[in-house]
């Protein structure tokens, strides 16, 4: 049976992709298929959205911003004064690598987060983050080259690299991040099997799914790892602003401009749904990336640039990532709290700094994905955590994400999924 055969909901995006990667689902029109559309498994377009769910189905799945503070009246009538003034350029086509008070404004953006004198000249705006992760793919990788991520990572990363056929390989992370041995290693043992291993990608600050960041010690050291082994970084990091104490933690790409190829996105300091993101390329990497971007979107929207470059150049958007990151931490704590008044021993989870997520782990040899239509069934739903790796091996571990939930609704979504994780673990 189906999610939406068991709730009568629609997925979005981001879930169905979890799902289908848990469930390995197909149907019979699958021997139509090239063989390179049987390795598409989302489109590289799309980013984070929350689950549509029926009322009362408390869901902790989606990791979408709180955009309930945005100045919608102030944006809208932004947005009624560029169509008014500026509307031929707004709806015409425009520059492919974007504009240009965008990327200055991206390079504004950067600084915030540690990257100082990033040239707007080396910017692309992107449709997204993903956006950019498809362009890397398609840049850099052949059929049967490596990528290597963090073990767990992005989903959507997984299927825009899987659908060019590239062998993801994962690499183990602990309490603060990927572990630079491990790193090592498995670059060695893939090189010894006559693998040609092309690119790390990494979420360093608060990484989707774990809520792990990488330590400030071990930055430099992943960076230096792989240009020893000419392997380019691809550093996504949509959530580096949103740090609940003290500054961010400073981006791998700040103090290595030659070596990584850095990703950002506007989703999540402003709104999901204009879809934008940036990506600051390397000067010597830049000409072959950007007339790939060009290839696949010709140019990013001018409306939403223009929306935008608004929001950035005439509110204080630097105050609401204040107010956002105070939000979060208290989301943040309630989850934790909660987790720690109803889960069972045996199950252990992160504790995240930043970010939208938590990380829970089951003990080893339970699957999670079955236990997702019991969730549904108490009220509650989630991410299994198979989704979050390559392969299609079953995992013990889930992700819930606390960043569009109240307090309340968290507390009250942890209670409804407690007795199905005790079960699981024979506890109750």
């Amino acid at each position: 049976m189906t999610f939406e055969e068991t709730t009568g909901s629609v997925l979005t995006p981001e879930a169905q992709v979890a799902l289908d990667r848990a469930t390995g689902s197909a149907h019979r029109h699958h021997e139509l298929l090239s063989d390179r559309a049987f390795h598409i498994k989302q489109s590289a377009v799309r980013d984070v959205f929350d689950i549509s769910i029926r009322p009362g189905l408390i869901s902790l799945a989606g990791g979408s911003p709180y955009l309930q503070s945005l100045p919608l009246d102030g944006l809208a009538d932004a947005a009624a004064a560029i169509i008014r003034t500026q509307g031929l350029a707004a709806l015409q086509y425009g520059p492919g690598q974007g504009l240009q008070e965008l990327r200055e404004l991206a390079c504004e953006v950067m600084a915030a987060e540690g990257i100082t004198g990033a040239d707007p000249e080396d910017v692309v705006i992107t449709t997204g983050s993903q956006s950019g992760q498809d362009v890397a793919a398609k840049v850099f990788c052949n059929p049967g080259d490596v990528v290597l991520c963090e073990d767990p990572t992005y989903v959507g990363a997984l299927n825009a690299f899987e659908a060019y056929e590239v062998d993801m390989q994962p690499v183990p992370m602990d309490a603060y991040g990927l572990v630079p041995e491990a790193l090592e290693e498995r670059i060695q043992s893939l090189k010894a099997a006559g693998k040609r291993v092309k690119m790390l990608y990494t979420i360093p600050s608060f990484n989707n799914p774990s809520g792990v960041t990488l330590s400030a010690d071990r930055r430099d050291e992943v960076v230096r790892i792989c240009r020893e082994n000419n392997i380019l970084v691809l550093e996504d990091n949509p959530y580096g602003l949103l740090r609940f104490d003290g500054e961010p933690l400073t981006p791998l790409r700040a103090a290595h401009p030659e070596d990584v190829l850095y990703l950002g996105s506007f989703s999540k300091i402003f709104a999901p749904g204009l879809r934008l993101g940036w990506a600051l390329v390397p000067k010597h990497l830049f000409r072959r990336f950007y007339l790939a971007c060009e290839a696949v979107l010709l140019c990013p929207s001018p409306l939403t640039q223009m929306i935008t470059a608004a929001y950035l150049r005439d509110f204080d958007w630097m105050g609401r990532i204040r107010d956002s990151r105070r939000l979060y931490a208290d989301r943040c704590a309630a989850m934790l709290s909660a987790l720690e008044d109803q889960m069972p021993d045996g199950v252990t989870w992160t504790v995240p700094e930043g970010g939208f997520f938590v990380w829970v782990s089951l003990p080893e040899g339970i699957d999670t994905y079955p236990l997702l239509t019991e969730a549904i069934e108490a009220g509650t739903v989630f991410i299994p955590g198979a989704a979050f790796t390559p392969g299609d091996e079953p995992s013990s571990r889930l992700r819930l994400a606390f960043s569009a939930v109240s307090p309340d609704d968290i507390r009250e979504g942890v209670r409804r999924l407690a007795p199905v994780i005790r079960r699981a673990v024979g506890d109750g």
